[in-house]
């Protein structure tokens, strides 16, 4: 008998369906995904897994479930045969788990294509209608844009059946993805949504000014069936004028050569032009999948193979390096372009030197790269290297203003000297002042500043306060601006007049001073002169700011150039100060130090950090032997590694909340 779940269990499920009700709705009505896939997956096999405990839960839950309903912008229709989804499955026990139960071991694998299902009804070999997936029971009626893509025939050829609806995915090849973001129009995060916002269009010329292409790979109803196998079914698709995915299908009848196929694609991703997700292994003789069946809403004679969302294999085509605000030199990996949990990732950090070093890239060799929540992607090793790959020659002068490079003694970084006239540390730091987490002025972003910098219109933060003053006659004659824009953007500026003390430390750019630390400061000092003539003494005795920030903000401080840029913006801003950090009564964190990595489903970090506050505990950005406790929530990466090596604490979203609660309930 099966044991009746709690109210918490209860309350845990319902949320995890609204949101990947809402999640689906933005994935197949909106063409616009709000989470990428790791995300996603998490939420949908933790779903999955409380419905396995619990029965109960599973009738209009998550193993019931099938796309999204149909929008009503569309006419809908319903599937003669239900358009299923495919199970998911992660590694290699999943997918023993699934073909060890198989009575015929002989097994089709095919490429999971990450595009839009279609579903393509024909009559007498004559094209009638197309629709979506939709809920899998009913779909949109898009026979007008079907009919626009040049892989999906208007008549069949050859012997076909009288009725046949062919299935398969409508994609966007990554060059004319690339093509299409070039044309200035509507900006798509990746082919697969560029695809489906193709094809879901009202007007079938937009979806034919686009360069769609299509797979085709099973079928719904059909009145006749002259095949047996799947393999067969292809020679079939092929023999009535589709295009299938045979150059890269491959047969298997064991796990050895399952899981060697599902190498070798991994290796192969980045040559393939089109985006993959993973592989679809179905068994291969057709009889046995009818005899198999269905779920509620997938079929049991099919998996899908999903690659890691947050890791792939690709070229290392080059290694560029960028000069950042305060000089160093950073490697950059140029890539061949490449789909991680949603984005098209085409750069990766190289840290340094000896990051490169202990990697052993090398140009032209396949690396595997990752990419975790809001973490940059980085390169995390090589995969296959290649006979005539280059290694990398770390220069050793600035390559943007041409200066000398140093490495200082104990260091591992590289860095320009030329701290006043190098113009990609004059950038960077600007890029830095005007960024979200500090003065916050929108309209001054990268394109805009290297204008204005290259006219020397701005040099200095202070610079920014007076420019529409100075040249905006001359902004608004230029393209891209006008009256609009040029209000748009002096708007901007003058509300940044005012700023609150910890984004203005933050903004100066202090090396090691980010915006955690930048509100410690401004709660510790509570004004900008008080901050700037702490002696180091004073500053070390903050708890999260050791010797090496004390440093920095003495240094800082200290050169006279800097002194005179800030004295100069100063006088064109207004600050808020911040209330001074008092006694207070110990919170359940009093006196814990707590590091934030990875992705929290419920609090954004802001939020999650706010809390941690108020309970008590002061929250830094790196993990140390002086760390209390780690919150991870999903996606954490090397943070979390390094606090189970040193045996740390750790929580995850639920310890958390249950933390939150002690409070509520007090």
């Amino acid at each position: 008998m099966e044991k009746a779940p709690d109210l918490f269990i209860i309350a845990e499920h319902s949320e995890l369906l609204k949101k990947l009700n809402a999640w689906d709705i933005a994935y197949h009505q909106n063409d616009a995904p709000i989470v990428d896939d790791a995300t996603y997956d998490a939420a949908k096999h933790r779903a999955l897994e409380i419905e396995r405990m619990y029965p109960s839960l599973a009738s209009g839950g998550a193993s019931t479930h099938v796309g999204a309903a149909v929008s009503d912008k569309f006419t809908s229709f319903a599937h003669r045969v239900p358009m299923l989804s495919i199970s998911d499955v992660f590694d290699e026990s999943d997918v023993a788990d699934w073909y060890n139960k198989l009575a015929d071991k002989n097994v089709f694998i095919e490429l999971k294509v990450d595009g839009v299902s279609y579903s393509a009804r024909y009559e007498n070999g004559r094209l009638v209608r197309g629709l979506t997936r939709g809920s899998g029971t009913h779909g949109e009626d898009i026979t007008e844009n079907l009919k626009t893509i040049p892989d999906i025939p208007h008549t069949l050829t050859g012997d076909f059946p009288s009725v046949i609806e062919i299935r398969g995915e409508v994609y966007m090849t990554r060059s004319d993805f690339f093509a299409l973001n070039a044309d200035g129009g509507k900006t798509f995060a990746n082919p697969r949504n560029a695809a489906a916002g193709s094809l879901r269009q009202l007007n079938p010329s937009v979806t034919a000014s686009r360069r769609l292409s299509a797979f085709a790979y099973t079928y719904g109803e059909i009145s006749d069936r002259n095949f047996t196998t799947q393999s067969e079914y292809f020679d079939k698709l092929e023999s009535w004028g589709f295009k299938t995915t045979r150059t890269w299908a491959h047969h298997a009848s064991n796990m050895d050569e399952i899981q060697a196929v599902y190498n070798k694609i991994m290796l192969m991703r980045p040559d393939i032009p089109f985006d993959i997700d993973g592989l679809v292994i179905k068994v291969n003789d057709i009889a046995l999948q009818q005899k198999m069946g269905a779920r509620a809403n997938s079929p049991r004679w099919e998996v899908a193979y999903k690659f890691p969302a947050a890791r792939a294999i690709t070229t290392l085509n080059d290694i560029t390096v960028q000069v950042g605000r305060t000089g160093v030199l950073t490697p950059v990996a140029e890539l061949e372009p490449i789909n991680i949990g949603g984005v098209v990732v085409s750069r990766a950090t190289l840290h340094n030197a000896d990051e490169i070093a202990r990697l052993g890239v090398r140009i032209g060799d396949k690396v595997i790269v990752q990419r975790a929540g809001d973490v940059i992607p980085q390169i995390v090793g090589v995969a296959e290297t290649v006979s005539n790959a280059r290694e990398f020659v770390f220069p050793d002068v600035c390559p943007v203003c041409g200066a000398s490079v140093v490495q200082d003694a104990g260091m591992v970084a590289r860095r320009c000297v030329n701290t006043l006239g190098c113009p990609a540390q004059r950038l960077g730091e600007l890029e830095h002042f005007v960024s979200r987490a500090g003065f916050d002025i929108d309209g001054l972003g990268t394109r805009q500043l290297e204008l204005f910098i290259s006219r020397g219109w701005i040099n200095t933060p202070a610079d920014i306060f007076t420019l529409i003053a100075r040249h905006g006659d001359e902004i608004r004659r230029m393209d891209g601006f006008g009256d609009k824009s040029l209000d748009n953007l002096n708007n901007a500026i003058e509300r940044a007049r005012d700023v609150d003390l910890h984004k203005l430390i933050y903004a100066i750019g202090i090396p090691e001073i980010g915006a955690v630390t930048a509100k410690l400061l401004a709660r510790t000092f509570g004004d900008f002169d008080t901050f700037r003539n702490a002696p180091a003494w004073r500053l070390t005795q903050i708890d999260g700011v050791g010797a090496v920030m004390a440093d920095e903000i003495i240094a800082f401080f200290a050169n006279p150039a800097n002194i005179v840029a800030i004295d100069a913006l100063m006088g064109q801003i207004r600050v808020h100060n911040a209330a001074v950090l008092t006694q207070k009564s110990p919170g359940p964190l009093s006196g814990k130090r707590v590091v934030l990595t990875g992705t929290l489903s419920k609090y954004t970090r802001d939020a999650a950090r706010e809390i941690l506050e108020q309970m008590g505990a002061t929250v830094t950005g790196s993990v140390s032997n002086k760390t209390d406790i780690v919150l991870a929530g999903t996606d954490a990466g090397s943070k979390l590694t390094r606090a189970n090596e040193l045996g740390i604490t750790i929580w995850d979203e639920s310890d958390f909340e249950r933390a939150i609660n002690t409070i509520d309930s007090t």
